[in-house]
């Protein structure tokens, strides 16, 4: 007599064999081996930057009530996106780069590729937001302030970190319901799916297809909208008989794109390329992860007048509450 074994129980024994990972470890930089220390201090000076610089922003706009515009409202956002971007993943960068373990928890691993695709998602939207609101201020001047009331831009702030929010969860999802019972070893310096993926047990064709498929899709359409706005914000430029009407349209208007040039070269060369190099996409992810952020508060507001208003206000009414404080 012959017993068969079902392929089931032949599947659940193999996987019984193997030892579920509990703890990656991050390989970091391709091809930068003796270069740590170097890199240590650059990445920590440019991550330093990004802090100040957009807390001294978040510290302007809510500062100032001169600066509670819709458009000072939306980089109050981006602000606070920036800060979240690059302290998902840099950090921990830092942190093995200074000697110390390159292991990260799998749940620690989890939570970075979530973090990293909510916020990376929400710039998407939020750029396509901001591209709406130079469109309508350039567009319809007189009607800007009832077009952009409080309640639709609370709407659509709210709709760009949730539509990050089901758009991270839907990846994290797919990449981490697999098995991961091989190899820990992530050849990237953080947990992101294309560097993941490759170590799952399971057939991991589904979070591929899944995974380019909606990030270059939102990608796209984000990107064909902001096109849209800024040619409808050109055509209207090319009308102002002002020179210095056009001037300062065109000036607001330079400065987002500049942005969103800066935050769309990565996604599109590392997700819609077929076969990147590693030491390309990672130089392109830490343009994106660390030196956007950092460039953003220069790109919009610390070289504006009213911001730089309102950061002398806000801390001249500091050191006068300080000096009145000691003479109490």
């Amino acid at each position: 007599i012959s017993f068969h074994r079902h392929p089931r129980v032949d599947s659940s024994l193999k996987m019984r064999n193997h030892t579920m990972v509990t703890e990656f470890i991050l390989l970091g930089i391709p091809e930068t081996e003796g270069l740590e220390t170097v890199f240590f201090f650059l990445f920590s000076s440019f991550y330093l930057c990004t802090l100040l610089g957009n807390v001294l922003i978040l510290t302007a706009i809510i500062s100032s009530s001169r600066l509670h515009t819709p458009m000072y409202f939306f980089l109050g956002n981006l602000s606070m996106f920036d800060l979240g971007f690059s302290s998902t993943t840099v950090p921990k960068m830092l942190f093995y780069l200074s000697g110390q373990s390159q292991g990260i928890s799998f749940q620690g691993c989890v939570s970075q590729l979530l973090f990293y695709h909510f916020l990376g998602c929400t710039e998407c939207f939020l750029y396509t937001v901001m591209a709406y609101d130079r469109f309508v201020a350039i567009c319809y001047p007189l009607r800007y302030m009832v077009i952009m009331n409080h309640r639709v831009c609370a709407i659509l702030a709210t709709g760009t970190w949730m539509g990050g929010c089901v758009h991270a969860i839907i990846l994290t999802s797919l990449t981490f319901q697999l098995s991961y019972c091989a190899s820990n070893e992530v050849d990237y310096y953080f947990c992101d799916i294309p560097a993941v993926l490759p170590l799952a047990c399971g057939d991991t064709s589904l979070a591929q297809r899944v995974g380019f498929t909606n990030v270059g899709l939102l990608s796209l359409i984000c990107f064909s909208l902001i096109l849209v706005s800024y040619t409808r914000i050109g055509i209207s430029i090319s009308k102002i008989h002002s020179a210095e009407g056009r001037q300062r349209a065109f000036s607001t208007c330079s400065a987002h794109i500049t942005a969103i040039l800066c935050a769309y070269g990565p996604v599109i060369i590392i997700y819609l390329q077929p076969n990147p190099s590693a030491l390309l996409r990672a130089i392109i992810q830490i343009l994106n992860n660390l030196v956007t952020p950092m460039l953003n508060p220069l790109i919009y507001s610390l070289r504006n007048k009213d911001v730089k208003s309102a950061l002398r206000s806000a801390f001249h009414m500091k050191g006068f509450a300080v000096e009145n404080k000691r003479k109490t």
